[in-house]
């Protein structure tokens, strides 16, 4: 028989080993004091990596709504799926679809493309957005290809792509956003 004893880590244990037990009786028994704190170092790591998320990717925000009726129509369709070249709750929205639903839930028309959109608006300057402005992105090297509906605090609801897939609230301090924002349009 073979006592061993080993203090580290604040850990203190006590391996004993007959004769039948040969060099990984002495791991075995190492790896199940040690499987407890390694579980619970593990699960805390993943929790981080989850809560930090990814910085390219833009975040989601919760948004208490003005007293507009059409921004509180807008924050209700948040989780309503993205869907390229669709403009209803019921089949999903693309940026433009979204925008163009809103506003003529409200009995506004607007064109059907964020081009036409932008083109159609007077513009704003953007230390003056008011709720329900429609702000403006390059997403993919051209100039109005995306569109959102200002809600406030620099927070605007959009459909913003398949890969999110979902309509959402983002932040323009947000890094991404805030890179592509070219303008904003008061309808």
């Amino acid at each position: 028989m073979h006592h061993s004893h080993f203090t580290g880590n604040g850990l203190s244990l006590q391996v004993t080993l007959t004769q039948s037990q040969t060099g990984y009786g002495f791991v075995n028994t190492f790896i199940a004091q040690n499987f407890y704190g390694l579980f619970i170092r593990g699960v805390l790591l993943a929790v981080i990596v989850l809560v930090s998320g990814c910085a390219s990717v833009p975040e989601t925000k919760s948004v208490v709504a003005d007293s507009s009726p059409m921004v509180s129509y807008a924050l209700s369709l948040q989780g309503t799926p993205y869907h390229y070249g669709k403009s209803s709750p019921e089949e999903g929205f693309d940026c433009s679809g979204f925008v163009q639903h809103v506003y003529g839930h409200q009995g506004i028309a607007l064109p059907r493309t964020v081009q036409g959109m932008a083109q159609s608006l007077n513009q704003v300057p953007k230390n003056d957005l008011h709720s329900g402005d429609l702000v403006f992105f390059n997403t993919n090297g051209k100039p109005f290809s995306h569109v959102g509906i200002y809600v406030s605090n620099d927070n605007f609801i959009h459909a913003p792509s398949q890969r999110t897939g979902k309509v959402l609230v983002s932040s323009l301090k947000n890094r991404y956003w805030g890179e592509r924002f070219i303008c904003a349009g008061r309808p």
